[in-house]
């Protein structure tokens, strides 16, 4: 995900950004913001790499937030456009161009909350990550990354799909705790759990994983695997 935002004052541009990164946090949820003093700075790095949404201010000095707005629908429809503003004059231009908001200064913290709600309703769901302190340092680990993961004696290993197994320190259910309402990932058994998007089968106690490994299922969560994977394989296939 990437989200630009493109204002001629830096002190506007900074505020933007802690508020969007503040928001992105909150839900875990990883994307690169990049910032751009002008609309023609941000139109010519758009066109190596598109963005998801960009923040256009209205009146910049040069080409202003309409005006980039214009030239940027000239050969990209998909990016969500938020147009941020001291008024609302310029709404006919920006139903023109598909604006999907204005966001009026000064705004709140409750304004980019509710913003970042309707943005990620209209996305595909972005895969969210976790913080972790690992032997290997403090890095983020995406939930699509995750196999599966073994808890024995107060350490995790995290086995993931680039074939190494990351080690942390923590009580299981606190790892567990943001993957919960996740569909990808059931709880096989007494400190193991596994990514259901990374499992190719389940046997009579096991599931088997797209690396060839095997995850366990204690004896009386083999019913819930079993509808569970099911369950999970028929939204998949739905969204399709």
């Amino acid at each position: 995900m990437r989200i630009a935002i493109v204002d001629d004052l830096a002190d506007e541009r900074v505020l933007l950004r802690q508020r969007l990164e503040h928001q992105l946090a909150r839900r875990n949820v990883q994307a690169d913001l990049l910032e751009y003093e002008s609309g023609e700075a941000f139109l010519t790095a758009e066109q190596d790499e598109p963005f998801t949404v960009a923040f256009l201010d209205i009146y910049m000095a040069g080409a202003n937030g309409i005006e980039t707005a214009r030239a940027l629908r000239q050969h990209n429809t998909d990016c969500l456009l938020i147009f941020t503003t001291t008024s609302t004059d310029h709404a006919l231009e920006g139903f023109q161009v598909r604006a999907m908001q204005y966001l009026v200064k000064p705004f709140t913290e409750d304004d980019i909350a509710q913003l970042m709600n309707e943005i990620f309703a209209r996305l595909p769901q972005p895969d969210k990550y976790m913080a972790l302190k690992t032997s290997e340092g403090e890095l983020r680990l995406a939930y699509k990354n995750i196999l599966y993961a073994e808890h024995f004696a107060h350490v995790i290993y995290i086995h993931t799909t680039a074939g190494k197994t990351l080690t942390t320190r923590q009580p299981f259910k606190t790892f567990i705790e943001p993957l919960k309402d996740d569909p990808r990932f059931f709880v096989c058994g007494r400190g193991v759990i596994v990514n259901l998007e990374h499992a190719a089968d389940l046997d009579s106690a096991a599931f088997r994983m797209a690396d060839g490994s095997n995850v366990g299922i204690s004896q009386d969560l083999l019913k819930s695997a079993r509808q569970a994977f099911m369950e999970f394989l028929l939204q998949r296939g739905t969204d399709l």
